[in-house]
Order: C-alpha cells, then sequence, then structure tokens
C-alpha cells in the first residue's frame, strides 16, 4: 500500500514497474533498430560477438550499481553512491554530471520521436517533413509530462505495458527472420569470421562495433532513482538493475543474431543504411509485407517509452538533489496529491521543447539525435 503526504508515495510501485523502469530506459527496440545497427558499419558480419562482449562488461557495471542500491536506496542514486562511499565533494561532481545527462534525455529522445514520425509520413505518404516531425515531438513532449505529472503508479505502468509491447514485437519477428534464413543460420557470427571490414579486421572491428552497443545499455541504472517509491526497495531495486542487463542485453544478442543470418553476414556491413528510417523497419517488410507498421510502431513506442522513463529518473534525481540544497528548492516540490515531482517535470518539459527544438529546426533532427547522443554517451562513460 502506497503512503501519502511529504516526500515521494512510497511503496507505490512493486518489482515488475521498477524493471520495466529499466528496461525502458534501456530503449530495446529503438537500441536494436538504430544504435546497434549502426555497428555493423564496424563489426560487420561479427556484431553480434560484439554485442555479447558488451553485455558481459556491462553486466559488471550493473552487478556494482545493484550492490550500491542494495546498501545505499535513494532516489539521488548515482549521486548518492559516490558521497557515502567515497566523499560528498565527488557526489556532488557525479550528481551534476547526471543531473546534465538526465537533462539531456527529453530533448534526444522526443526529438527522435519527432523524426521518426516525420520520415516514415514523408516517404510513405508525402506528408511535409519538418512540419510534421515538429507537430509530433511537441506532442509527444506534452504526453510524456502529463503521464509523470500525474504520478508514478500511471507512468511506471504505462512503462510496462510499453516495454512489454515493443519486446514481444521484436522477438516475433526475430524468430520469424531467423525461420526465413533457414540454411544461412550459423554460430560463425560469433567469432572472428566475418569481422573483415578493411580498417578494423579482427578484434579491432568487435570493439569498435561493442561502443554502439554499449550505448543501448545505458539506462538499466534508471530504475535506481526510484528506490523511494519502490516496495521493498533493497531487493526490487537490486534485481531489476542486473536482470534488466541481463535479459535485454540476450535480448540484443538475439535479435542481432536474426537480423545478422537474415541479411548474410557477409552483406551485413551495410545494414545499418537499409531502410527508411531504420534497417528493422526494411527486415519488417521483407518478412511481414504490410506488417511492417508493426515494426515501426515498436520502435516508435520505444522511444516515447524511453522519454517517459527519463523523466521518471530525472526529476527523482532532481527532487533528491533538491532537498538538500544541491540543486534549486523549487525542484523539490511534490505534487499534494500524486505526490510527483511536478515542478521538475515541468521543468523538463520545458527544456525539451526550449533545447530541443531550435537546435533540431535548425541542424535537422538527425544532426541533433547525433548530437545529443554523443555528449549523453561521453558524459556517461566518462
Amino acid at each position: 500500500m502506497a503512503t501519502s503526504g511529504p516526500g515521494l508515495a512510497r511503496g507505490a510501485i512493486g518489482l515488475r514497474e521498477v524493471l520495466f523502469q529499466s528496461v525502458t530506459s534501456m530503449a530495446p527496440a529503438g537500441a536494436v533498430a538504430l544504435s546497434i545497427a549502426a555497428g555493423a558499419t564496424y563489426a560487420g558480419g561479427a556484431l553480434p560477438l560484439a554485442v555479447l562482449l558488451a553485455l558481459i562488461a556491462c553486466l559488471l557495471v550493473a552487478t556494482s550499481i545493484g550492490q550500491l542500491a542494495k546498501h545505499l536506496p535513494s532516489a539521488g542514486s548515482i549521486y548518492t553512491y559516490p558521497a557515502e562511499a567515497i566523499h560528498p565533494a565527488l557526489g556532488f561532481l557525479v550528481g551534476w554530471g547526471y543531473a546534465l545527462v538526465e537533462a539531456l534525455l527529453g530533448p534526444i529522445t522526443m526529438v527522435l520521436f519527432g523524426y521518426l514520425i516525420g520520415s516514415v509520413a514523408n516517404s510513405e505518404w508525402g506528408w511535409p517533413f519538418t512540419a510534421t516531425w515538429v507537430i509530433f515531438m511537441i506532442v509527444g513532449a506534452f504526453l510524456v509530462a502529463a503521464l509523470n505529472y500525474r504520478g508514478i503508479q500511471v507512468s511506471a505502468r504505462a512503462g510496462t505495458l510499453l516495454g512489454l509491447f515493443e519486446i514481444l514485437v521484436f522477438v516475433a519477428l526475430a524468430i520469424w527472420l531467423i525461420a526465413k534464413a533457414g540454411s544461412r543460420n550459423t554460430f560463425d557470427v560469433f567469432t572472428l569470421h566475418y569481422a573483415t571490414i578493411k580498417g578494423y579486421k579482427g578484434f579491432s572491428g568487435i570493439a569498435a562495433g561493442s561502443i554502439y552497443t554499449i550505448l543501448a545499455f545505458i539506462g538499466f541504472e534508471a530504475s535506481a532513482p526510484l528506490a523511494e517509491e519502490a516496495k521493498d526497495p533493497k531487493r526490487t531495486i537490486q534485481i531489476a538493475v542486473v536482470a534488466s542487463c541481463l535479459v535485454i542485453g540476450l535480448f540484443y544478442v538475439f535479435t542481432t543474431y536474426a537480423g545478422d543470418v537474415f541479411t548474410g553476414p557477409d552483406k551485413f556491413v551495410s545494414f545499418g543504411s537499409l531502410g527508411g528510417g531504420s534497417p528493422w523497419i526494411q527486415l519488417g517488410r521483407d518478412a511481414w509485407g504490410l506488417g511492417w507498421v508493426v515494426a515501426f510502431l515498436a520502435i516508435l513506442n520505444s522511444t516515447f517509452a524511453n522519454g517517459n522513463a527519463g523523466t521518471l529518473a530525472t526529476t527523482r534525481t532532481w527532487y533528491a538533489m533538491a532537498r538538500i540544497g544541491l540543486l534549486p528548492s523549487p525542484l523539490a516540490r511534490l505534487h499534494p496529491q500524486w505526490n510527483s515531482p511536478s515542478t521538475g517535470v515541468i521543468v523538463q518539459l520545458v527544456l525539451t521543447l526550449v533545447v530541443g527544438l531550435p537546435v533540431g529546426i535548425h541542424f535537422g533532427p538527425t544532426t541533433t539525435f547525433v548530437f545529443f547522443a554523443t555528449i549523453l554517451t561521453s558524459i556517461m562513460i566518462a
């Protein structure tokens, strides 16, 4: 039973919602369709091996974060751990860096959300690209804000349903592709046999390809800021962080393998350039005909769910930092009925539109997405 009053809504969500907070923060369908697919340029047909190595590396990090979350369950999460374990000054620096990263998730996800709709609507039905992506970016940003403003139960449960949809669609499509690949199925894609890209031959190609996969893993830690709203947080947060990394990592390996063997490992280097908006839209056409629309909706759904999960993590981190004076005190204000960090939700909405729209219109949504994603990845890796 959730408790209301001063502070966040304690005990409002269980393991399922906490787990899908991490899952949707990783944006599994979007990651497979966009960032991981780009890794084929370097790893070629050996990309599944690069994904597998990235999974092992990220699991080590997830295990460490899970242990920290077990002993220090706090909405402050990433900044609380170094502040308590090492020194408050370090926690201050990490907190500001993480707060900056989280703030960028709004523009990144909503620019991508608008771009996906704009590009497909333009190529399929001739809709004006710029007007379409701008309108849908604004609509998506307001919908995310509305879900988060309404409270943790509404937004977290919406994330659960959205996450289930994208995973089920891509698993079904991957099974279909593997079946249609027939005799082309091979475990050689998990060796260096197909790592033959000029300039990236052998393990250097695997290492380069894994960078794009590591970007796809960012988000498994996003359940940690929900510690003060989760039931039995010392248990649920630890399980969610580790389990999401493992399960979605295996999902990445499975779907990447499916796309690889269906396309052909020797031709996989050009995989990232296929299709309209994503090579997986083209795979959806090849496998399901008009059913490609379902694959597109799963990718679009993944982007929206990522924005929802990002706002959840962002506003909780800001709330925890504001209540101890590291950020302006209004960010610690909670809605009197729903116990949501309502001021933080509004600030995130404003930042998403004020930052994402002008930059996206001036440079284009694709360049804007790559720019923001590069900054986010650099800060997270550092």
